[in-house]
């Protein structure tokens, strides 16, 4: 089998596995650190290691375009060519391509689209989609999918979700299967319940290495969300992952695992840290604050990252001071806390204990 799938517990519809790969396991529920061009900005391979991140998330569109998967397979693919050896998936840049508006262009043999780096034309099918990540070497790729803008009216979301389905079955037929890697099948049909079912049951016919679920994320809210996923992840197999596709906020991560949701990626961590927020067990904080000026306190002394350790007065100052510092180690705590979250998660599914996480999780951040 390309990929093996083990579950070990559940609590509730919440799972516990292990997703196993070339490149080495994969605990699941499991967040991505995302590594869009080779790099989870400002921090080392080693830095995120160090945080406990078992995969992280390439980006086909970004990767495609600088430095070219050619020029990366000729350097001995993405995990020599950032020196991360663990389990890497790749987006198939679908989403980065459909957000090119007035610069792409779809059509049923794939989307013609304009370089954001100079204006250059490429066309990105779905066998070129799976081609790329073969040459990236990446251990999950996922097929190319068209991202259904939200919100759609019924017959744009069917439209959308039917090319999508035609374009899976020829990611399908574009991959080469071997052992340690798979191919991943992106459900889609937005908001409509009918539409994600049908969606579902073509993946299913087709068959792949795990699930995800798209077009959410999108705009439309953390209640609408849940609501989808409510219906949406039931309708995937059992035995195979479900991968949530850029989800999300710590709640957002926690209720989609309630739901049965098993992998997740999200810029959020490193983001919201190069700004100067910071995810902590106390909630959410913003380092700029004044308040923080003369606090010796250890930024989050539950979290055993090294960064978590540094005082926030001395966080406070280097954000102030625009040291390029500041951004790097509250990136680097974030991603810490988002894998210490997972960890939790983790051992209390296995403990029976999910709902003593949520509800502290919820006190907050709510």
């Amino acid at each position: 089998m390309p990929l093996n799938f083990t579950l070990h517990a559940h609590d509730g519809l919440a799972r516990r596995g292990t997703l196993s790969t070339a490149h080495g396991d994969i605990r699941t529920p499991a967040f991505m650190p995302v590594g869009t061009a080779a790099t989870v900005k400002g921090l080392t391979p080693e830095m995120v290691a160090d945080t406990g991140a078992d995969v992280l998330l390439g980006n086909t569109y970004h990767l495609m375009l600088r430095p070219t998967a050619e020029r990366v397979q000729r350097l001995g693919g993405l995990h020599q060519f950032m020196q991360w050896h663990k389990p890497i998936l790749t987006d198939s840049g679908g989403f980065q391509v459909m957000s090119l508006g007035d610069l792409r262009k779809i059509s049923e043999h794939g989307v013609e689209f304009k370089s954001h780096i100079d204006g250059s034309k490429h066309m990105l099918t779905p066998e070129r989609a799976t081609e790329i990540q073969y040459m990236l070497d990446s251990n999950i790729t996922m097929v190319l999918d068209e991202c259904t803008a939200y919100p759609a009216t019924y017959a744009q979301a069917q439209s959308s979700m039917e090319r999508s389905m035609r374009w899976a079955q020829r990611c399908k037929d574009a991959f080469i299967a071997r052992d340690g890697y798979g191919l991943f099948g992106i459900q889609q049909g937005s908001m409509y319940r009918d539409l994600r079912a049908a969606s579902s049951e073509c993946l299913q016919s087709i068959g792949f290495d795990g699930y995800a679920i798209g077009g959410l994320a999108v705009g439309e809210g953390q209640e609408v969300m849940f609501g989808v996923l409510d219906d949406a992840v039931g309708m995937l197999p059992t035995e195979r992952p479900r991968y949530l596709m850029g989800v999300g906020k710590p709640l957002d991560i926690i209720g989609a695992v309630m739901r049965g949701v098993d992998m997740f990626d999200c810029v959020i961590p490193t983001r919201s840290g190069r700004f100067g927020r910071a995810y902590t067990s106390y909630g959410e904080i913003n380092i700029l604050n004044a308040r923080f000026a003369d606090d010796d306190q250890p930024l989050d002394a539950a979290v055993s990252g090294r960064a978590s350790q540094f005082s926030r007065a001395y966080l406070h100052h280097l954000f102030k001071a625009k040291e390029m510092l500041g951004p790097i180690l509250l990136s680097w705590h974030n991603v810490a806390f988002y894998q210490q979250m997972m960890h939790e998660i983790r051992h209390s599914i296995e403990q029976g204990t999910f709902h003593e996480v949520v509800a502290r999780y919820q006190m907050a951040y709510i």
